[in-house]
């Protein structure tokens, strides 16, 4: 009797560590794919260091480079704590559509594009940044067409980190 419940027990912890290590494997393959898929600079910093939080708040500020929280491998800087805190709160509510680069790119193409982090949309919750040139604004085309984009996007977004 004595040996079967140590046989149990020993049973019991060696599926937890199994479990421990396996979600450990998936949480390295996800910041592999973000770190090698997201539109960050080369010290893992995502939205050129803006604050990811005030967008929400309707405005683009740069965050400061000494309040900071890695997210899955990707650094995002904020301007104050308070902004750090509700990142920290829900990162996934904060993060920008398709990793960070340009939602019209994305959906018109597929195509990873730079972005300027000063143009940007929030809808429904959700961060979209774009590229911007004097001669090419892709916010004002995908005002044009955003339902039909986004769809697109999505997609591209999906086939493009499934590509890890």
């Amino acid at each position: 009797m004595k040996t079967t419940i140590y046989f149990k027990k020993k049973y019991v912890l060696l599926f937890l560590i199994l479990g421990l290590l396996n979600g450990t494997t998936f949480s390295q393959e996800d910041t592999k794919t973000r770190t090698t898929q997201y539109n960050i600079d080369k010290y893992s910093v995502a939205v050129s260091g803006y604050d990811v939080v005030s967008y929400f708040e309707g405005k683009a500020e740069k965050g400061k480079a000494d309040n900071y929280f890695f997210y899955k491998g990707i650094r995002y800087e904020f301007t104050t704590a308070a902004h750090l805190a509700q990142f920290k709160q829900n990162p996934e509510k904060y993060e920008p559509a398709y990793g960070g680069w340009c939602a019209y790119a994305m959906g018109a193409t597929g195509e990873k594009v730079e972005v300027d982090p000063t143009k940007y949309k929030v809808v429904n919750g959700k961060l979209y940044l774009f590229y911007y040139s004097f001669i090419n604004n892709t916010l004002s085309k995908w005002n044009l067409d955003e339902a039909h984009l986004k769809a697109e996007a999505d997609k591209n977004w999906r086939k493009t980190l499934d590509k890890k």
